[in-house]
C-alpha cells in the first residue's frame, strides 16, 4: 500500500511537489530563526545500505584478525578519537564531531532494510507487519512520520522553500518503497520534496515542482491558473475525502511558491564558486551536500541527503552500489565509497563552521544498520568473499552542530563492535536528541482525521552531548 494516491501524467505537480506545496498553513507565519538557543536546520546524510561501523568509526585493532579487518585507525583533531585511515580529510575535522557508538535495535528489527529505514528515520520501532513482510513491507498511510516531516509539521512555513527537502532521490526506486521517509499519518501535506540528481549530471538537480509536463507552458500555467485545472482533474480521480484535503492545501500555495525567482535560484548549484565546488567534489554526493548547505543557509528546517549509489558497485560489492557490502568490503570502503564519502562530508563541517552556521545546524550521519563484525557473509563466499553481512544490533551515528559538543564519544560498543555496551541507546533516544536540539519540546500532534496523539513516547534526548 503506498502513501501517495496517483495524479494524471499531464499534471505538472509531480510526487515531490507534493510536499513543496505542503506546508502548514496553520503555522504560516513569517519566517524567521529562533530567538531559543536551538538549531534552526538539520541536514541527515543517509547512508543507504548499512554502513560498517567497524571499519571506520568504531574501529577495534585489538580484535582478532576475523573480525578487526586490515584497516588501521588513525589520531584526528580530537584527542582521543581516532578513526579509519581512509577518513583523512574527516579526521582533520574531528574535533566537530560526537560519536554514538552504542546504538542498535535491540533485538525490535528484522535485520533487514526496511525495518531499519524505518527504526532510524522514524525513531519507532517496526510494527509487526515488518516481522511478517519484511523487505516487502511498503510504506502505508498510518506509519510513524519521518523526522524530518515531523519539524516541517512543528516549524513556521518558510516565505518561499519547502520546511524539508529530500536529494538526490527517493528511497527504494523506482517504486519508493523503502517506509520511514513519509510524513504518513500527518498527511503528505508534510512530505518531502525530492530533489532529483544523477551520477551522469550531478550539477544539474532538477526539481519536479518546478517542471511542467505535457503540453502545459508556464504561460498557459499561469495565465490561465492551469495549475488549479490540473489539480482539479486530478482530485476527481480521488476517491478519499482526507487526500482531497490535503490537495487543497496544496493548491491555496501553489502560485505563490512556482512564482518565486529565489525558489529556483536556491536550487542552482552552479551559483557556487568554482573554488568552493572543488572542495567539496565533483560527484553526485559530493554536489548532494553542497546543496544541503546552500538550503540550510536559505533556512529550510530539514534536509536529508540519501547516498546515491553506483550501479557499478553491485557485483563488486555485492552492495546494490552503496554501503550494503554483503562482498569486497574492504575494496570497495577503501577504493569507492570511503573516499566519496570523506572528502565533501568534511567539507561540509568545514563550510558550515567557516560561515557561522555549524552551531545553529544540526548535522547527522546515519543508516539503517551497521554490519557483522565477524568477516564473511555466506551468501557472498563466507570469509573468502570479504564481505560483512547486516548488523542491526550495533552502529554508530554521528552528530556534529546544532548545540552539539564535538571532540566527543558517547557509549561505546563491546570488544568486538557486536552489541552495545556502555550507555546503550536505540533510534528513539536518536529522535529525542534531534528534536531536542531543534527546539521541539511539544511532540503532540494530530492525524489526518483530526485526532490528537503523541508524536513520540519512548526514548529520551541525550542531552548532555549538548
Amino acid at each position: 500500500m503506498h502513501t501517495h494516491p496517483p495524479l494524471d501524467r499531464r499534471t505538472f505537480l509531480a510526487a515531490g511537489a507534493l510536499g513543496f506545496f505542503g506546508a502548514n498553513l496553520a503555522h504560516a507565519q513569517a519566517y524567521e530563526p529562533s530567538r531559543r538557543h536551538t538549531a534552526r536546520s538539520a541536514i541527515m546524510i543517509w547512508l543507504s545500505g548499512g554502513a560498517s561501523h567497524i571499519d571506520t568509526w568504531d574501529m577495534k585493532p585489538d580484535a582478532v584478525a576475523e573480525y578487526r579487518g586490515p584497516f588501521q585507525p588513525v589520531a584526528t583533531s580530537a584527542p582521543g578519537i581516532r578513526l579509519c585511515e581512509h577518513l583523512p580529510h574527516l579526521a582533520r575535522q574531528a574535533h566537530h564531531l560526537a560519536i554514538v557508538r552504542s546504538c542498535g535495535d535491540h533485538g525490535r528489527g528484522t535485520g533487514d532494510h526496511h525495518a531499519g529505514y524505518y527504526y532510524n528515520l522514524t525513531g519507532h520501532a517496526p510494527d509487526r507487519s515488518f516481522h511478517q513482510l519484511l523487505n516487502a513491507r511498503t510504506p502505508y498511510p498510518t506509519d510513524w512520520p519521518s523526522m524530518a516531516t515531523v519539524v516541517a509539521m512543528k516549524r513556521p512555513a518558510h516565505p518561499y522553500l519547502p520546511n524539508t527537502i529530500t536529494l538526490p532521490h527517493k528511497e527504494g526506486a523506482p517504486d519508493y518503497t523503502r517506509p520511514g521517509q513519509f510524513a504518513a499519518r500527518l498527511g503528505i501535506a508534510y512530505d518531502s520534496v525530492f530533489v532529483e540528481g544523477t551520477r551522469e549530471r550531478p550539477l544539474d538537480f532538477a526539481v519536479p515542482a518546478l517542471s511542467l509536463r505535457g503540453d502545459i507552458t508556464a504561460d498557459q500555467m499561469l495565465a490561465r491558473r492551469g495549475l488549479l485545472h490540473a489539480l482539479d482533474d486530478a482530485r476527481r480521480g480521488v476517491d478519499h475525502e482526507l487526500a482531497i484535503r490535503d490537495y487543497t492545501t496544496h493548491q491555496r500555495r501553489a502560485f505563490t511558491l512556482l512564482g518565486s525567482g529565489r525558489t529556483q535560484s536556491a536550487f542552482d548549484i552552479r551559483r557556487e564558486p568554482i573554488a568552493v565546488r572543488e572542495r567539496y567534489g565533483s560527484g553526485i554526493n559530493a554536489t548532494s551536500m553542497l546543496m544541503a548547505r546552500r538550503l540550510v543557509e536559505a533556512g529550510v528546517p530539514f534536509v536529508t541527503v540519501f547516498w546515491k549509489g553506483d550501479n557499478a558497485l553491485n557485483e563488486l560489492c555485492r552492495s546494490g552500489g552503496g554501503w550494503d557490502t554483503h562482498g569486497n568490503n574492504f575494496n570497495c570502503l577503501r577504493d569507492r565509497l570511503l573516499p566519496e564519502f570523506d572528502r565533501p562530508f568534511a567539507a561540509l563541517l568545514d563550510d558550515l563552521h567557516q560561515r557561522g552556521l555549524l552551531d545553529e545546524t544540526l548535522v547527522i550521519v546515519s543508516s539503517e544498520m551497521g554490519r557483522k563484525p565477524r568477516i564473511g557473509d555466506p551468501r557472498s563466499g563466507g570469509p573468502n568473499g570479504a564481505g560483512r553481512d547486516h548488523w542491526p544490533a550495533c552502529q554508530s551515528i554521528l552528530l556534529a552542530g546544532g548545540g552539539i559538543r564535538g571532540g566527543q564519544v558517547y557509549g561505546a560498543s563491546d570488544r568486538r563492535a557486536e552489541y552495545p555496551f556502555e550507555n546503550p541507546v536505540a533510534p528513539e533516544h536518536i529522535a529525542r536528541t534531534v528534536f531536542h536540539a531543534m527546539g521541539l519540546d511539544d511532540l503532540h500532534a494530530t492525524d489526518r482525521e483530526s485526532r490528537p496523539f503523541n508524536l513520540m513516547e519512548d526514548g529520551r534526548a541525550l542531552t548532555e552531548m549538548f
